[in-house]
Order: structure tokens, then C-alpha cells, then sequence
């Protein structure tokens, strides 16, 4: 695999990044094939964390396989639930109490700022910058009260319910979730001016990894890494679900063209400043919408009729589909998962080939996945 001798020079050498050990955050292994420091041809090796989730679901009814969904992308719990309630309430028809709607939306929102704020603290730290990481956690601590103080849950809330949630808020929450988002906009500056005002972060991004929209269309990349190649595609605009319809004045889709790391983490980055507006008009609308019921009373034992039916959603790294299959029993038959990560992080074999071994980690980092939702 390595040339020794005279002929090394000219050999090709075969270097395996990772797998790194299970206690990591993921478990990725990349089996790159090496010019001296120019990579020539890349491939992603996954299934090191595969835990048959998608077999899981077809042993478990429909309020356990939530559970289940809401584990694979470990930073987005929440979004990960509502992809699946909404693919088992359009099976049964089911209409969600408006209350219920609008708080879905917030709670979604809230989540993909924190699955964004981990991205824009631990890409710089990739990439040698320290600091940022610790505003990222500090200011996902001031979400992380908020959401846990209404779900009970850090990181798997099990909030959502087929027909709506799982309560109505308590006492005094939306004034407290209020507050956590201005104090967290009014810090998000940080990262304008210690991270992409950095000229080394800016040095290390700029015109690395340019990922081309056809690439992005060919391997179905999605979420902040397809629109910052231009690809201006956004389903909470373009096919809206939940109470986006009437968010589109405040929703804004953020693009960029040139398709590199720094246009990625761009991104994310105003991504997360139109995700804390949505929050504040979501909560605009809950002060102003009269108590009511927040799920729909639902049987001892649930059954979707025979079928199938797909649903998808805008989740914060891309797209996630829920294929359903029901054969009318109290499990569902299939339940197909398509995860954003999964696509996402396959346009490596296309990113890769022709840059140095040292951009290979600005590259990698610039995708923003979740090894857990790519084996699922």
C-alpha cells in the first residue's frame, strides 16, 4: 500500500483517517489515496455506529418509535420527533390544535439554533481558534434552560406527540424564552467579528472546498450546504409545513454563491440570526392566540390505516424524509429514513480529490454532520 525504495516517490500511498473510538462525538472513516500532500481520491466509509433504528421502528408502536427518531441526529432531537408525527398524523388524517402548530414551530426553531451554535463554536475550533467554543456553549446553556425547562429533556426532549405535544407551556415560559433570545441575538455579534473577521479563519475557508450546484443536485445535498452554493431551495419556504405559511414575511432564505467553507459557515451563521426573528414571531402569535387544547385525544392502542405516505422536513442540517408504510397494525411495517448527513457528507468523493491533505479538515468540518445521522 506504501512504495519502499526507489520507486516510492512516484507511489501512490492509501491513508485512513479514523475510525476514531466509539466514545467520540462520531465515527467516520475516510480511506484517502495520497500524491505526497494532494489527495487524489476519497472515499467515506460508514456503518461503524449503525444501530438499526430503522429495523427498531418496525418492533415498536407508534408513540415508542419517537423515541427512537429523535436519537440519530443527536443536536436536532426535536426536529427529528416532528418529522415523524407529522408522517403518522397524515396517515390518519389527523388535524393538530393551532396552539400545538405554533408551538411546534418555536421549539423547532429554538432547536436548530442550538444544533447551529454547536457547528459555529467547534468549526473554528477545528481549525485551531479555541475561543469561539466557549460563547457557543454559553450561549446554547441559555436555550438549553429554556428548552429543558418545558420538555424536562437536555438533548431528547420526547416533547412531540402523535396529534400535537406532550403539555401546554408553563407558567412564565415564554417571557423566559423571550429574554434568552434577545440576550442570545445581542451576542451573536461574536462570532461577525472574532470569527469571520479573523483573517486566519478567513485564509483557511476562503476557496477551499468549492462544492458546485451540480454536485449539490447529483448527490441530493441539502440545508445551508446546498443554498451556499446557490442552490435557493428551503422547504419551510417552498413547501411549507407547520405554521411557516404565515411566517414568510419574517422567513428569510440565506444563500451565497461561492459554494466554499466560508460560504458554508456563512450560512449558518445567518441561518441562526432568521431563526431567532421566527422564534420572536412565533411567540408573537402564541401571546395572542386564546387557551386551548395543545394535542388531540388519541385511543389506547393506535393504528394507522393500510398505506403509506411521505413526509419531509426542513430539519437544521438539510432534509429528513420519513417514508411510512402502515399495513393497518399497531407498528408500522417500514419506516423508511432518508437524514440529511447521510447525502451531505457523500459529496466528499467530489470535494476532496485535487486538495492538500491540510484543507481536508476545513473541508470535513464545513459539511456540519452527525455521524449518527448518516448510520442511523
Amino acid at each position: 500500500m506504501v512504495g519502499i525504495g526507489g520507486a516510492a516517490e512516484s507511489t501512490d500511498m492509501v491513508l485512513n483517517i479514523g475510525p476514531q473510538h466509539p466514545s467520540t462525538h462520531g465515527v467516520l472513516r475516510l480511506r484517502l489515496v495520497l500524491d505526497g500532500e494532494r489527495i487524489q481520491h476519497a472515499e467515506p466509509v460508514i456503518g461503524y455506529m449503525h444501530r438499526g433504528a430503522e429495523k427498531l421502528f418496525e418492533a415498536r408502536d407508534y408513540r415508542q418509535i419517537i423515541m427512537l427518531a429523535n436519537r440519530h441526529d443527536w443536536l436536532s432531537a426535536f426536529s427529528n420527533e416532528l418529522g415523524v408525527v407529522l408522517a403518522v398524523e397524515r396517515m390518519l388524517g389527523m388535524e393538530v390544535p393551532e396552539r400545538a402548530v405554533w408551538m411546534r414551530t418555536l421549539l423547532a426553531e429554538l432547536n436548530r439554533v442550538l444544533n447551529h451554535l454547536m457547528f459555529l463554536g467547534s468549526y473554528p475550533l477545528e481549525l485551531g481558534g479555541i475561543t469561539p467554543i466557549f460563547y457557543a456553549f454559553t450561549e446554547r446553556e441559555e436555550l438549553q434552560h429554556v428548552m429543558e425547562e418545558i420538555s424536562g429533556g437536555r438533548m431528547h426532549y420526547m416533547f412531540n406527540r402523535v396529534g400535537g405535544l406532550k403539555e401546554d407551556l408553563p407558567a412564565g415560559w415564554a417571557t423566559r424564552a423571550r429574554a434568552s433570545v434577545a440576550a442570545l441575538r445581542s451576542r451573536l455579534d461574536v462570532y461577525d467579528d472574532l470569527v469571520l473577521g479573523n483573517e486566519i479563519f478567513r485564509g483557511r475557508t476562503r476557496g477551499v472546498g468549492a462544492l458546485a450546484p451540480a454536485t449539490v443536485h447529483a448527490y441530493g445535498v441539502s440545508g445551508p450546504i446546498a443554498r451556499a452554493s446557490g442552490v435557493d431551495f428551503d422547504l419551510r419556504r417552498d413547501e411549507p409545513y407547520l405554521a411557516y405559511g404565515e411566517l414568510q414575511d419574517t422567513l428569510k432564505v440565506v444563500t451565497r454563491q461561492e459554494g466554499d467553507c466560508l460560504a458554508r459557515f456563512e450560512c449558518l451563521l445567518g441561518q441562526t440570526h432568521n431563526s431567532l426573528d421566527l422564534a420572536d414571531a412565533c411567540l408573537d402569535r402564541l401571546a395572542e392566540l386564546p387557551p386551548g387544547p395543545i394535542n388531540q385525544r388519541l385511543p389506547k392502542v393506535l393504528k394507522a390505516p393500510e398505506g403509506h405516505t411521505y413526509a419531509w422536513t426542513e430539519n437544521p442540517l438539510g432534509i429528513n424524509g420519513y417514508y411510512l408504510v402502515s399495513k393497518g397494525e399497531k407498528t408500522p411495517y417500514r419506516l423508511k429514513l432518508r437524514s440529511a448527513s447521510y447525502n451531505n457528507i457523500q459529496a466528499l468523493t467530489e470535494l476532496l480529490p485535487g486538495t492538500l491533505v491540510a484543507d481536508m479538515v476545513a473541508i470535513l468540518g464545513s459539511l456540519f454532520f452527525v455521524v449518527g445521522d448518516i448510520d442511523k
